[in-house]
């Protein structure tokens, strides 16, 4: 399943990582150093490649960050646990991504505008941009 190249441009948003609420029981992977500028571009480079990223994404990016998993792993707990909802700051949505640099999330990755498979599908292009 493709992305259409010629949907409307990307804003590729990188939110910050802040830390996660001790909500979700699992051992977090730990936060590394802030990403960089130069770790930025490469991300969105490879994800311009494939995205149409509207200012919801930005909610995305900010929940993978925060709670340190893609926001799809939310989005699928919401729908047996509806506390979930309100986790302050989750949007529990396909299409965020934590983005790891040696083992340590340094931000998140966040893309709209499509199918969440899609959407989910041109984080990931970002991320392999990483690679």
């Amino acid at each position: 399943m493709s992305v259409s190249k010629a949907v409307a441009p990307i804003t590729l948003i990188l939110a910050l990582a802040l830390p996660a609420p001790p909500a979700l029981a699992q051992a977090p992977t730990p936060y590394g150093a802030e990403i960089t500028l130069e770790t930025a571009k490469k991300i969105a480079a490879a994800a311009i490649v494939e995205a149409v990223n509207p200012a919801f994404a930005i909610e995305k990016a900010r929940t993978a960050a925060m709670f340190r998993r893609p926001s799809r792993t939310l989005e699928d707990t919401s729908r047996t646990r509806v506390a979930v909802l309100a986790f302050p700051g989750a949007t529990p949505v396909t299409g965020g991504l934590p983005i790891l640099v040696d083992g340590k999330i340094i931000c998140g990755i966040g893309v709209s505008g499509v199918t969440a498979d899609q959407n989910e599908q041109v984080a990931r292009a970002g991320l392999d941009g990483l690679k």
